[in-house]
C-alpha cells in the first residue's frame, strides 16, 4: 500500500516545527531588542519647541553659560528651564520685534509659561538628582553631548541603566575640575590621573546599589 505522505512531507513538517517555535520567540524577544534601539527612544531626533531657540546662537556667539539658564542644576534634582522673565531680560530690548519671539512675548504678557517640550525622560521609576552629579564635577556634555553644537537639542545618550552604571563605576573617567562642568570640549590628555585624584578630592563615591536610583 502506498504511504500517504511522500518522504519530504517529514523534513517539512520538522521546518515547519521550528518555524513556528521560532516565531513564538520573536514575539517576544523581538518587542524587548525594539524599545531599546534608539529608533524607538528617538534618541537623536531633535525635539521642536514653542520657540526656535538655537543653543549654537546662545552658547558660540553669545557666550551665554549653561548655569545661566538653568540655575537650578546645583542646587536642585531638576536643572529647570529658563524662565520668561529670563528671556525677556535680553529680548525687551534685542530682537524685540522678531515674529519668532511672539511665543516669548505671549508668555511675558499673559503670565503663562513657555509649554516646553521635554528632551531627556527618565522613567517615574528612577531618581536623578542633577545637584549631586554637578557639584561633584559631573560635567553638562557628560550627559547631554555638545549642546553648544545643536539647533534643536536631542537627546545623545540612551539613558539606561548601563549607561548609568558606566558611570558609577568609574567615576573618575569623567569627573572634571568643578569650575569646568559647564565647559564643552573637556578634553584632557590625563584624564586618568586627573580623574582619580579628583574623586578623591571631591570624595566622590562608587554608588552601584540598587536604592541610590530605585526609591
Amino acid at each position: 500500500m502506498a504511504a500517504l505522505f511522500r518522504p519530504w512531507t517529514n523534513t517539512a513538517f520538522r521546518v515547519a516545527l521550528v518555524a513556528i517555535a521560532l516565531g513564538a520567540v520573536a514575539v517576544v524577544v523581538a518587542p524587548m531588542i525594539y524599545v531599546r534601539t534608539p529608533q524607538w527612544r528617538r534618541q537623536l531626533d531633535p525635539v521642536d519647541q514653542p520657540v526656535q531657540f538655537d543653543h549654537r546662537h546662545h552658547v558660540q556667539d553669545d557666550g551665554i553659560d549653561c548655569l545661566y539658564c538653568h540655575q537650578l542644576a546645583t542646587v536642585s534634582p531638576t536643572a529647570g528651564i529658563p524662565s520668561t522673565d529670563l528671556c525677556m531680560g535680553c529680548h525687551n530690548q534685542i530682537w524685540n520685534d522678531s515674529p519668532m519671539l511672539e511665543p516669548v512675548r505671549r508668555s511675558w504678557f499673559s503670565g503663562q509659561p513657555i509649554p516646553w517640550n521635554r528632551v531627556h525622560d527618565v522613567p517615574d521609576f528612577v531618581y536623578f538628582n542633577h545637584a549631586i552629579h554637578v557639584t561633584q564635577g559631573i560635567g553638562c556634555e557628560s550627559c547631554h553631548g555638545r549642546v553648544d553644537r545643536m539647533g534643536s537639542v536631542y537627546q545623545v545618550a540612551d539613558l539606561s541603566m548601563g549607561w548609568c552604571l558606566d558611570c558609577h563605576r568609574q567615576p573618575e573617567r569623567f569627573v572634571r575640575p568643578k569650575n569646568l562642568v559647564t565647559e564643552m570640549g573637556y578634553r584632557p590628555d590625563d584624564q586618568a590621573e586627573r580623574g582619580r585624584a579628583l574623586v578623591q578630592e571631591y570624595g566622590t563615591r562608587s554608588v552601584t546599589t540598587c536604592t541610590a536610583c530605585h526609591r
